[in-house]
């Protein structure tokens, strides 16, 4: 009988794999909406900002759900809704279809992919939640190393709108598959964390460090996901083939692995307020050099570097939460979270999509995501060297 707490891994890893793949491949389809309707990269951008902004709504209510009923048939709804919303995007004609599909369908997807996974995760590893949130998460980088060269592949065989399909059918496959493994942890997990351990919600929301979190996850989050969206399409406009350009999500993925990875082992060791600096300190350095470099080739380099801190931020949440607050209702307070993330993740693709339909570049919004970062940093610079303890009066 396969142990349920690595079958749990399994399925959390595959629904991080389908969901990031595909929203990462999406920026490889930029110049493919541009060539048939003309629409703006200010357009385009915001559809994927809407799924941001809806998601972190829809992430509050789904760990809520979580928390009562379990993951299984959260991401079994969600995941079927996602996958077929992804093949829709084969059908639009206006932009107000896109906006539909992305903050619908998309956001339903996204609000679960983190939330409930790792949330999860958390209660089924008590000790080692920072390592097994980071093997998880590996299972986002082999999605982003994997899927945007395969819609590469997809759209030079077959055209953008089959490849779109065939990409959206195989995703809600996927992640019933991954949903089936995702077994609800036990009242005690089998590592000893109690289920009521920790603060209520409403306790958690009387906290600094609760706000603080917060505002570190709006300052760090548009960093996140204007990159990925964004990235393609610049190496293209710096003469780089669509092929190559997808490249660079695949190396963001790669590098990404190491970051989950090492991150994920060292909030387990040092704590999440250290994790944190290592992560910012490492973002905020790349989106300088991403501002500084107009040589194609040298975007290889830089998105390593951005590639690390993206896998890192991406692993420390949850268990940064779960080390602050407990397990009680982790599910709510890391959704809470997430949700001011998404505010902030919404506005930073529109603002870099703005910029370049007006200046040609995207150099002053790189500079802006980077000012964004180093403050996260100074405001994790204000947390106790040790988060809050879960034993509390």
């Amino acid at each position: 009988m396969p142990d349920p707490r690595y079958m749990a891994v399994f399925g959390a890893s595959l629904t991080q794999f389908t969901v990031i793949g595909l929203l990462f491949s999406y920026g490889v389809f930029f110049a493919e909406f541009e060539a048939e309707f003309g629409w703006s990269r200010t357009l385009l951008s915001a559809c994927s900002a809407s799924a941001f902004l809806f998601m972190g709504v829809l992430a509050i209510l789904a760990g809520r759900i979580s928390d009562r009923l379990g993951p299984r048939p959260v991401l079994m709804v969600t995941g079927v809704i996602y996958g077929l919303g992804y093949a829709l995007i084969a059908q639009v004609q206006e932009p107000w279809q896109l906006f539909a599909i992305f903050s619908m369908a998309l956001a339903a997807g996204l609000s679960t992919h983190d939330v409930v996974t790792l949330s999860t995760i958390a209660r089924w590893f008590a000790r080692r939640r920072g390592i097994m949130s980071g093997v998880v998460k590996v299972g986002t980088a082999a999605g982003q190393i994997a899927v945007p060269p395969l819609a590469a592949f997809l759209i030079l065989w077959a055209g953008w709108r089959l490849a779109i399909v065939i990409l959206g059918l195989s995703a809600a496959l996927l992640l019933l598959l991954a949903a089936a493994a995702m077994q609800r942890p036990p009242r005690v997990a089998r590592e000893g964390a109690a289920a009521t351990e920790g603060m209520s919600y409403a306790e958690a929301r009387a906290s600094r460090v609760f706000w603080t979190l917060c505002a570190v996850q709006f300052l760090f989050f548009p960093v996140l996901t204007t990159v990925p969206l964004h990235i393609a399409v610049h190496g293209m406009d710096l003469g780089m083939a669509q092929a190559a350009a997808a490249g660079l999500l695949s190396v963001i993925g790669a590098a990404s692995v190491a970051g989950r990875l090492t991150v994920g082992t060292l909030v387990d060791r040092i704590g999440g307020r250290n994790a944190y600096l290592i992560c910012l300190g490492c973002l905020a350095a790349s989106m300088a050099a991403l501002a500084g470099t107009s040589a194609a080739g040298a975007l290889f380099l830089v998105m390593a570097a951005y590639g690390f801190a993206h896998g890192g931020l991406f692993t420390v949440v949850s268990p940064t939460v779960a080390e602050a607050f407990g397990m009680r209702a982790h599910g709510a307070v890391f959704g809470g979270v997430i949700f001011f993330g998404t505010i902030g993740g919404s506005i930073g693709p529109i603002l870099a999509g703005w910029v370049f339909d007006r200046t040609g570049s995207y150099q002053p919004a790189f500079l802006t995501l980077m000012a964004g970062a180093a403050l996260a940093l100074g405001l994790v610079l204000t947390l106790p060297r040790r988060t809050l303890s879960v034993s509390h009066g």
